[in-house]
């Protein structure tokens, strides 16, 4: 026959009635998305049609080969011709219908067949004519480009192994894929297992495949590593012990990545790259893949051995983007990390892809161990990962109502363990005791308060040491040479941290008793500029605060500057130095005083158009004025110009009332030049109608009470601008005062004539003072000495606890809070039901979380009770419930292998880990980007935070010897290199 003349690997055909039957039938079916069609060129099938319908296989019809050569291009490249129309230059046969053509009439030689998939576009199913045809190349090489053909409903796997194919690239090679699109940015086709078309892959675009670096590092990525390339190409070392960059307040993250990448199943996982084959894209409580790639990133290089210290930069950024609480560089806590990080890794690694819904049940009486393998079962129906095969146990839960005692147990899975500490009632607070005493320099005590006590418990326990009574004192914190807080009598001692300057002052007999009577005022002391700040608007002088500031119960009726000026002395008496008479000696020159005001307490001394003299010059007219006093207090040697002194000579007899009115008008000018200098310069006009005299009269009566005191009560002099220049003698002062705001900043006003102070709340006042004069009066190195009590001498012995006892105190019943009640199926409404959880199964890695962090709504604090933790051995077996334990289980003894310590208090803190390399047994230090040696005596600390148990039967023994220890693993850090790539970047990974 013709037939089998022409086709030399044809079979032999049946009849031409049964060819055509049997093509027709087949060509009737239903497109179905994934099937392949191939394309026919429409004059040989219509040839062929022609041929069988002659029923003569003899006919001159007979088509030959099937030749296809109308449909392309050119026969080099066996392109296909743009723009084909179905049915007028080619037909779609079905796969079966083209093989049993092919082999009944063969193909022309050399002739590729045609075959097309049948894709599920949006709005229909139909055979896909021209494919998607990309070029393929190696990052390494991006000028060698091959052309492929891929379906769009081919998976970017084919496309993968195509490369590979093409490349020679070892199957044992990691390898990622990059979408280009153009010539400066591309995207990571994460997902093999997606189609052409939902990865929006179309023809002209290139897929580079990326190989990854023997140092974990992937070649078109910015180098994350801390020295230059020649370095890391040179270092060679243990592989895991290398450090994480610091970021910016990321410790709390180096040191959860420091113990998951010391966990030997969960590191080999991803270095094993088993990983890969488990991505899940499409779960919608994962991160696509994208933390799990992240966090692969990370241990790779950490474990490849040729890095001093790794840059988590991408993975620190993949975290903020999925987790918005960890955006930025705010200080956050290691265990939230860590429990995110599982969490998202679990479900980026979930095995199950679609999650049924599965309705909990209760136990209703049924034995423990059905509920408990039910329960489990049900558990891994919807969550089956690596992260479950490592870290998760089960909870036995029962709850109990307290009115109708129905008993509610269900058994629930776990990741870790938070388990509480035995908190103390007690608590030891360090404050300084300030004495009447002006001489008695400030005491520490160290005392032991009541936890929950109050305030007033503190001032009892420093009673009984101090014999003062709780009354006479008064508690405040200090910060920043200012009082952050003053606190009353009935106020929690929670409100004050350990880390507080707590300063307890004593006040006058019965000033608590007396409010009415008595004022507390809190004094600062300031120092005033040389200069005037003209910047901020104003002439005024700015201050700045020193030393410890003081708290002193006044009587009301002494709350005038004068009063407060010599009851002030009195109380600085210890590092003030008094006037030096030596000292003074008469001088003519004039010298501007740094403030626009009178620099003390009322001058008694108003001088019409006067000036004030400088520093120097205060010093000579005090002495002048002892010297004065010291003759009967005969009248002062007055400038011949001076005609308001020559009248206040004539006054000096002049009655207490009187002199108290004087006093009032010459105060309207003093007063801090921070920010009232205008002020002080409007005074200048009731200054100067004092009457003189009075600074005899007031010495008199402080050499009387006070003695020495009186020599130390001065009154500087002013100079005003715009007026004449002389000099003249007056009273020096030390300081002014001046009302201030809680802050110590801003100046208040004064009460009427300005010679008293007016408070309707707690009254804070500044003493301010010359730089000068603070220079030559002021002991600094005195102010701020102070003794010790031997109660400071007692070892303050940490509380020191088991571990054992947290995981008893875990198990222990206890009732729920108000917040979260419990729905009673028999009561129908929420109870106070009471809890107990019990242990049931444990995990092979046993993450234990102590809480050392407590948070209520009236307290927050961190406890440092060290706990201690055995390094092998930890035995479970007390604690599990589940006892029908038999040969083939696993035993319930742990060992450590990593923890997460936590130095510091609430406001802030530092993270680091020790953990044990899997390879070589030998513990580290981890402390960002350094790593020591550490010696297993050193791991149990009071900074402990979270601890890693691997189940013994699983561990491995180490497989390479400890290094010899040294002084220091890694050597100071330094910023990655900018290392440039010979390839495009892929930055938007």
């Amino acid at each position: 026959m013709a037939a089998n003349c022409s086709t030399g690997s044809a079979t032999e055909p049946p009849g031409l009635v049964t060819q055509w039957r049997e093509i027709d039938n087949l060509n009737q079916q239903q497109l179905r998305a994934g099937d392949s069609w191939y394309l026919l060129d429409k004059r040989w099938f219509d040839q062929w049609k022609e041929y069988v319908h002659t029923g003569d296989q003899n006919s001159s019809s007979y088509p030959g080969k099937i030749d296809n050569t109308e449909l392309f291009e050119d026969l080099d490249s066996y392109h296909l011709k743009e723009r084909l129309s179905e049915n007028e230059d080619f037909i779609l046969v079905p796969s079966e219908a083209w093989q049993k053509l092919l082999s009944w009439y063969d193909l022309m030689d050399d002739q590729p067949p045609l075959e097309r998939k049948v894709v599920d576009l949006p709005s229909t199913v139909k055979v896909e004519v021209y494919p998607v045809e990309v070029y393929l190349c190696l990052s390494s090489n991006l000028e060698s480009t091959v052309a492929g053909q891929f379906s769009r409903a081919d998976k970017i796997h084919t496309i993968h192994q195509k490369i590979r194919q093409h490349f020679t690239v070892s199957e044992t090679a990691e390898s990622r894929l990059w979408m280009r699109s153009t010539d400066t940015s591309s995207e990571r086709l994460r997902n093999l297992n997606m189609t052409v078309l939902d990865a929006c892959l179309s023809s002209g675009m290139t897929v580079i495949m990326e190989i990854r670096n023997v140092d974990g590092t992937w070649p078109t990525s910015r180098p994350q590593i801390m020295r230059n390339s020649a370095d890391e190409d040179s270092y060679r070392g243990p592989p895991g012990v290398c450090g994480l960059t610091n970021l910016g307040n990321t410790c709390f993250m180096n040191s959860a990545l420091q113990c998951l990448s010391n966990t030997p199943p969960l590191t080999e996982y991803f270095l094993m790259n088993l990983y890969l084959e488990e991505l899940n894209f499409t779960n919608p409580l994962g991160m696509k893949g994208e933390i799990a790639e992240a966090y692969a990133d990370v241990i790779k290089q950490m474990w490849s051995g040729r890095h001093y210290s790794v840059v988590p930069r991408v993975f620190k950024t993949k975290v903020g983007h999925f987790a918005s609480q960890f955006l930025g560089y705010q200080q956050h806590d290691s265990q939230e990390l860590l429990s995110f990080l599982l969490d998202g890794l679990h479900e980026d690694l979930n095995r199950v892809k679609k999650k049924e819904y599965i309705e909990l049940k209760d136990a209703d009486g049924r034995p423990d161990q059905e509920v408990a393998e039910e329960a489990w079962r049900n558990h891994l129906r919807r969550n089956d990962s690596v992260i479950v095969d490592t870290f998760h146990g089960l909870f036995k839960s029962t709850l109990v109502c307290p009115e109708c005692n129905k008993v509610s147990v269900t058994f629930d899975p776990f990741c870790y363990l938070s388990v509480p500490l035995p908190v103390s009632k007690e608590r030891v607070m360090e404050v300084f005791y300030v004495s009447l005493d002006p001489m008695a320099k400030p005491t520490q005590y160290r005392l032991i308060v009541p936890k929950a006590g109050r305030v007033i418990d503190l001032c009892t326990a420093l009673s009984q040491a101090t014999d003062v009574p709780p009354s006479q004192m008064a508690v405040a914190d200090v910060f920043n040479h200012r009082f952050y807080r003053i606190y009353q009598a009935e106020e929690s001692l929670s409100c004050i941290l350990d880390r507080d300057d707590i300063f307890v002052y004593q006040l006058n007999s019965g000033c608590m008793d007396q409010a009415d009577e008595e004022v507390i005022l809190a004094i600062y002391m300031r120092e005033r500029s040389h200069y005037r700040d003209y910047g901020s608007g104003s002439n005024s002088y700015s201050t700045s605060l020193f030393g410890h500031p003081l708290l002193m119960s006044v009587p009301r009726a002494q709350c005038t500057r004068e009063d407060l000026y010599q009851l002030l002395l009195k109380r600085l008496a210890r590092y003030v130095h008094p006037l030096d008479p030596s000292e003074l000696e008469e001088e003519d020159e004039d010298e501007e005083l740094y403030t626009a005001q009178t620099n003390g307490v009322s001058d008694d001394e108003g001088e019409e158009d006067s000036e004030e003299a400088g520093p120097a010059k205060k010093e000579e007219q005090t002495q002048e004025s002892n010297q004065a006093d010291g003759q009967n207090n005969g009248p002062l040697e007055a400038s011949p110009s001076n005609e308001g002194e020559q009248r206040a000579e004539e006054e000096e007899s002049s009655s207490e009332p009187d002199r108290a009115s004087s006093t009032e008008e010459g105060q309207s000018a003093c007063g801090s030049t921070d920010t009232n200098s205008q002020d002080a310069n409007d005074g200048d006009q009731s200054a100067a109608a004092e009457p003189a005299g009075k600074e005899e009269e007031d010495e008199e009566e402080e050499e009387e009470e006070d003695g020495e005191g009186a020599a130390t009560c001065a009154q500087a002099n002013k100079r005003v601008p715009g007026r004449r220049h002389y000099t003249e003698r007056r009273k020096k002062a030390l300081f002014t005062i001046q009302a201030v705001n809680s802050n110590g900043t801003t100046e208040r006003g004064m009460a009427e004539a300005g010679s008293g102070f007016s408070f309707s709340s707690q009254p804070y006042i500044a003493i301010d003072w010359d730089p000068d004069i603070k220079k030559k009066y002021y002991n600094e190195n005195e102010a701020e000495k102070y003794i010790k009590h031997q109660s400071m001498d007692v070892p303050h012995l940490q509380t020191t606890v088991q571990l054992q006892e947290c995981i008893e105190l875990f198990t222990t019943v206890e009732t729920l809070e108000e917040e979260n009640p419990w729905y009673c199926p028999t009561c129908k409404r929420h109870q106070l039901a009471t809890k107990k959880l019990d242990l049931w199964s444990l995990p092979e890695v046993l993450i234990i979380h102590l809480k050392r962090f407590s948070y209520t709504k009236y307290s927050r604090e961190k406890l440092d009770t060290i706990v201690e933790f055995p390094l092998r051995d930890l035995d479970f077996s007390g604690f599990l419930l589940k006892k029908t334990m038999n040969s083939t289980e696993p035993p319930c003894r742990y060992d450590l292998i990593s923890v997460s310590n936590h130095y510091g208090g609430l406001r802030d803190g530092h993270y680091t880990s020790y953990a044990q390399n899997k390879d070589n047994g030998q513990w580290y230090y981890f402390d960002d980007s350094k790593v020591t040696f550490a010696r297993e005596e050193q791991i149990v600390t009071s900074a402990a935070y979270l601890l890693f148990y691997q189940r013994q039967d699983k561990i491995r023994q180490p497989t390479v010897p400890p290094p010899v220890p040294e002084n220091h693993i890694t050597s100071e850090t330094h910023d990655a290199a900018d290392g440039a790539s010979s390839c495009v970047s892929m930055e938007t990974d």
